[in-house]
C-alpha cells in the first residue's frame, strides 16, 4: 500500500498517564493492522516522554508511518515538569481551547507534502472537541473511552443523575449519613450498584462543580461519535457491554486488554516494542529484586499516576505493610504526597530493610505478571485493574477518585478478586487486609477467580475471541470511511 493511500488514524489521548498508555496500544495494533499513526501528545507529556525514554525513542526512524505530534494544552508554563497537571484546570482549558489548538496541528500536517491525508479521528472519550474537527473535516471520529465500562456507564449517567436532584447533594452530611448507599436501580447493566458506587464527582454540594460537569457533558458527546471504543473484554463486563449495545447502535467495540494486542503486534512487527508512553523513567530493577522471591510472597503497591494522599495516610500504609511481615515491592511517585515530597518514616525503613524494595515507577504489566508477585495493593484505576486481571493476581483497593471507586466495587463484588480498604486508611487494616489476601481463606477463594478471569481475558483475545472479533470489526469500520471527504 502507498503511503499516500494508506489509511491514517490521529489519536489523542488525554494527557495523563492512564489515557496516553492505552491509546498507545491502540495506535499500536492499528498500526500492525496497516494504518499510518499520528499520535498527539500534549506539550508538557513530549517533554516528559523525552527525558523518560530519551529522544531517540521517539524519532522512530524504524518505524514506518508511526509518528509523536504534539499540540499545546492552553496552560502556562510549569514549575515542575515531571507531575501530572492539576485535572480540573486542565479539563478547562481543553473544553476551551482543544478544538483551536488541535486544528492548527491537523491544518500543519495536510500541508507538510509529506503525510497521507487523515482518514479518522480517534479521540480519549474526554477530548471530545475533536468530534467538531473531524465533522469539519468530514472524517469519521470515534471516542475511546479508557475507563472501564462501568465507570463509563457511571458518567454517562451523571446527566441523570442531576436531572432526578441525586446529586449534587444537598451538604455534606450527605456523605457520611447513608445518603450514599442510595441504590441507583435505573443504571443499565449495573444491577445494586449505588451512589457511593459511582464515579466519585458527584460526591459534591456545588451543581457548578467542574469535574461534575466536565464528565456530564464528555459522555453525553459520545452519541455523537461514530462509535465507542472500551478497553474492556465481554466476559468481565457482560451486562454492561451488552446495555451499550442497546445505547450506541452505532457501534460498540470491546477490545480489550489491548495490552495484549500490542503485545502481539510488537512481536509481529518488533520496531513496535521500541515504542513506550510511561512518562517516568522506570526502574526494571525490580524484576531482578523479584527474581530472588518465593513464587507468590511478594505485595506489590503501587497507587498510579494522579493518586495524592497524606503524609499520614503515607505512615499508615508504611506501618500496615511492616506488620503484615510480607516482602513488598513499593512504587513511590515523587509527588504521591500532596504539596510535599513523598518521605517514608525512618524507623519504617530500617525496620523493613531486606523485604522491601521502592521505586519511584516500574514497569507494571512485568512486574504483575512476575511469578513472585502475590498481591497488588493498588488505587483501582483501569488500566492498574485490568493488567492484575489479565495477570491473575487478586487486590487491595484503596481507591482515591473518578471511577476508581465503581472498578472497586466490581473488584470485590461482582469479580470476586478484590478487598476494600476504608479511605481513612489504618495499619492495623492494611496487614489484616494484606495477611488475609495472601494466608486467609478469602485470599484463596480471591486466588481462584483471578485465575478464572485470567484464562477469560486469553480467551477474549485469541483468534474468534470476543475482542478479536471487535478489533476486526473496528478496522472494517475505519476502513470502509479511509476515503477522505467521503
Amino acid at each position: 500500500m502507498s503511503s499516500s493511500s494508506r489509511p491514517h488514524a490521529v489519536l489523542i489521548p488525554y494527557p495523563a498517564q492512564g489515557h496516553v498508555t492505552p491509546l498507545l496500544h491502540l495506535a499500536k495494533v492499528l498500526h500492525a493492522r496497516g494504518f499510518y499513526i499520528t499520535f498527539v501528545n500534549s506539550e508538557y507529556n513530549h517533554r516528559r516522554l523525552v527525558r523518560s525514554r530519551g529522544a531517540a525513542s521517539l524519532s522512530l526512524p524504524a518505524t514506518d508511518g508511526f509518528r509523536f505530534e504534539t499540540m499545546p494544552d492552553g496552560l502556562p508554563p510549569c514549575d515542575n515538569e515531571d507531575v501530572t497537571q492539576d485535572i480540573p484546570t486542565l479539563c478547562t482549558s481543553l473544553s476551551t481551547h482543544g478544538a483551536d489548538l488541535l486544528r492548527h496541528l491537523l491544518a500543519r500536517l495536510v500541508n507538510d507534502g509529506e503525510t497521507p491525508p487523515v482518514t479518522c479521528l480517534i479521540p480519549d472519550g474526554v477530548m471530545s472537541f475533536a468530534l467538531d474537527v473531524a465533522e469539519e473535516m468530514r472524517v469519521p471520529a470515534l471516542v475511546f473511552w479508557t475507563t472501564s465500562a462501568c465507570g463509563f456507564m457511571g458518567y454517562l449517567h451523571f446527566a441523570e443523575l442531576i436531572e432526578r436532584g441525586i446529586v449534587p447533594l444537598k451538604d455534606e452530611s450527605c456523605l457520611s449519613n447513608g445518603y450514599l448507599d442510595t441504590e441507583l436501580d435505573w443504571v443499565p447493566g449495573m444491577p445494586g450498584i449505588r451512589l457511593r458506587d459511582m464515579p466519585s464527582f458527584v460526591r459534591t454540594t456545588d451543581k457548578d462543580d467542574v469535574m461534575l460537569n466536565f464528565d456530564s457533558r464528555e459522555a453525553q458527546n459520545a452519541y455523537r461519535a461514530q462509535g465507542v471504543i472500551l478497553n474492556t473484554f465481554h466476559a468481565v463486563e457482560e451486562d454492561v457491554v451488552n446495555a451499550f449495545r442497546g445505547i450506541f447502535p452505532q457501534g460498540v467495540y470491546a477490545v480489550g486488554p489491548l495490552q495484549a494486542f500490542a503485545a502481539s503486534a510488537s512481536l509481529a512487527h518488533p520496531e513496535l516494542a521500541t515504542i513506550g508512553g510511561n512518562l517516568w523513567t522506570e526502574d526494571i530493577s525490580c524484576l531482578t529484586w523479584l527474581d530472588t522471591k518465593e513464587t507468590g510472597s511478594v505485595v506489590y503497591v503501587n497507587f498510579g499516576s494522579i493518586t495524592v494522599m497524606s503524609p499520614g495516610h503515607l505512615a499508615e500504609f508504611a506501618w500496615g505493610l511492616a506488620r503484615c511481615g510480607r516482602p513488598f515491592l513499593w512504587v513511590i511517585r515523587p509527588d504521591l504526597v500532596a504539596g510535599e515530597k513523598a518521605v517514608l518514616p525512618e524507623d519504617f525503613v530500617s525496620e523493613t530493610k531486606g523485604r522491601g524494595m521502592f521505586a519511584s515507577w516500574c514497569p507494571q504489566e512485568e512486574v504483575l505478571r512476575h511469578p513472585a508477585t502475590g498481591l497488588f495493593l493498588t488505587h483501582s484505576g483501569w488500566n492498574s485493574t485490568l493488567e492484575s486481571i489479565c495477570a491473575g493476581v487478586p487486590m487491595v483497593c484503596w481507591p482515591f477518585f473518578a471511577e476508581q471507586m465503581t472498578n472497586c466495587r466490581y473488584a470485590c463484588t461482582t469479580w470476586g478478586i478484590g478487598m476494600e480498604i476504608g479511605s481513612d486508611v489504618r495499619r492495623e487494616e492494611v496487614a489484616r487486609l494484606v495477611g488475609e489476601a495472601m494466608d486467609g481463606d478469602r485470599g484463596k477463594e480471591m486466588r481462584a477467580m483471578a485465575e478464572m478471569w485470567k484464562e477469560k481475558s486469553v480467551a477474549a483475545t485469541e483468534d474468534g475471541g470476543t475482542s478479536s472479533v471487535d478489533i476486526v470489526r473496528l478496522v472494517e469500520f475505519l476502513l470502509a470511511g479511509c476515503v477522505p471527504g467521503s
